[in-house]
Formats: C-alpha cells, sequence, structure tokens
C-alpha cells in the first residue's frame, strides 16, 4: 500500500457538527453556500472518492474532478464516474493526481483515515441528530494546523470553522 500512496497526500473534506454528525439520510443537514464553493475550490481539477451512498446522493458525478465510486457490488455502474473495489483500487484509479481527495461518507472516511495526510474540515458549530458521522480526530496523531472563522449570515444561519489538520510524522 505505501507505494500507492507515498507521493500523495490523501485529504479528506468534509463538513460536520460539533457531535460529528455529516448527514441523515443519506442528505446533507445545512445548506452553506460558501462551503459548497470552497469544496469545489479545493477539488476541482483533483481525483475524488467516495462511497456509493454518497454518489447516489448527488444529483450527478461533480464536474471537472475524477469521480471514483468505491464499492464492494461488483455489479456496480456509475455513470461518469469510475468503479473501485478496494482502497488500493481507488488510490490506482487517482493515476497522476498527487492531491486525492476523500469526500465520504462514514464508512469511507474511516477506511481511509489511516492513510490520509491531511483534512480539511468544516466545523458546524451545533448539534445535529444524524446518522452518519465523521470519525473522531485523535489529537495525539493530528495537529490543528490552520483555523479559520466564519460567523453566521444571511446565507448561512450557522457559525462554521474551516479546520485544516496535518498528520504528524511518527
Amino acid at each position: 500500500m505505501s507505494d500507492v500512496n507515498s507521493l500523495k497526500e490523501i485529504t479528506l473534506i468534509a463538513a460536520a457538527s460539533e457531535n460529528n454528525v455529516l448527514g441523515k439520510d443519506n442528505r446533507l443537514i445545512w445548506h452553506i453556500s460558501d462551503d459548497l464553493k470552497r469544496f469545489k475550490k479545493l477539488t476541482l481539477g483533483h481525483s475524488i472518492i467516495m462511497g456509493r451512498k454518497t454518489f447516489e446522493s448527488m444529483p450527478k458525478a461533480l464536474p471537472n474532478r475524477k469521480n471514483i465510486v468505491l464499492t464492494r457490488n461488483n455489479d456496480y455502474r456509475a455513470k461518469n464516474a469510475i468503479v473501485a473495489h478496494d482502497l488500493k483500487n481507488a488510490l490506482e484509479l487517482t493515476g497522476e493526481d498527487t492531491n486525492p481527495y476523500i469526500i465520504g461518507g462514514e464508512e469511507i472516511y474511516n477506511l481511509f483515515l489511516p492513510i490520509a495526510n491531511r483534512i480539511e474540515l468544516t466545523r458546524v458549530h451545533d448539534i445535529f441528530d444524524g446518522d452518519a458521522f465523521f470519525p473522531e480526530i485523535d489529537l495525539s496523531k493530528w495537529e490543528l494546523f490552520c483555523i479559520e472563522e466564519h460567523f453566521s449570515t444571511q446565507d448561512s444561519i450557522y457559525n462554521y470553522s474551516y479546520l485544516t489538520y496535518k498528520k504528524i510524522k511518527s
């Protein structure tokens, strides 16, 4: 595995509440326009790896990105996306991209967390009821590198922060 990702900076990108909720019933709970713009800016031109449920929750494959859907279902087909059946295969499919993004959901974040180098987390400062969760960030393995705070506006009723974590080299 190390040869596949040794030259890549694997980034988990997500928005999660204070209690790590990502969503409920395969949907996002909040709408923060600026966060969606940031997601687009960061991931544009890169490979994005997601699980089947995440892919199916979107209206279509995200444009100007290589969409890779990770699923155990060998018969699964995804329009305008490439299907992978394990972590190693998904990373190989990113090809020359040195900074692939992992965009969810819960199972996929947990799968990639041990080999990720960076986390771009939008922390929504509220508590939500949900059924999909972002993994706990072990601060003995991750350093909070950058924080950018944002406050509620007409566009978003939520206060939120962009948190960038980098894996602590062992």
